[in-house]
């Protein structure tokens, strides 16, 4: 759980440094670049943990990279829609769903 955790929470890092200079595009990029080195360090120091946590409780690198990813997308789904104000269309849901049963797979005993 403690690795789950942590991945969201540095996910949540990651989608702003890399998609929140979007609404503000009238920043100079150099300066979105900076700001978003610097939210972007602290999701390093949540996803490194998380990762060696959960690679030392027995998931593979594999499943680890299949968490991150899953969390990635269900908090991009939730920044797009709520912060960017985003359509959410059909074609990205069926996306998403294909890409749970990918969770499901990597996981199936």
């Amino acid at each position: 759980m403690r690795t789950i955790v942590l991945l969201l929470f540095s996910n949540i890092f990651m989608t702003i440094a890399w998609y929140g200079h979007l609404k503000h595009q009238n920043v100079p990029l150099w300066k979105a670049i900076a700001l978003s080195w610097g939210i972007a360090f602290f999701e390093y120091c949540l996803q490194v943990p998380a990762n060696r946590y959960g690679y030392i409780s027995g998931l593979s690198a594999f499943q680890l990279k299949i968490i991150q990813e899953a969390i990635t997308l269900v908090v991009f789904v939730a920044f797009a829609l709520l912060y960017l104000h985003e359509p959410m269309h059909w074609k990205y849901l069926l996306s998403f769903i294909c890409l749970m049963g990918a969770v499901y797979f990597a996981f199936m005993k």
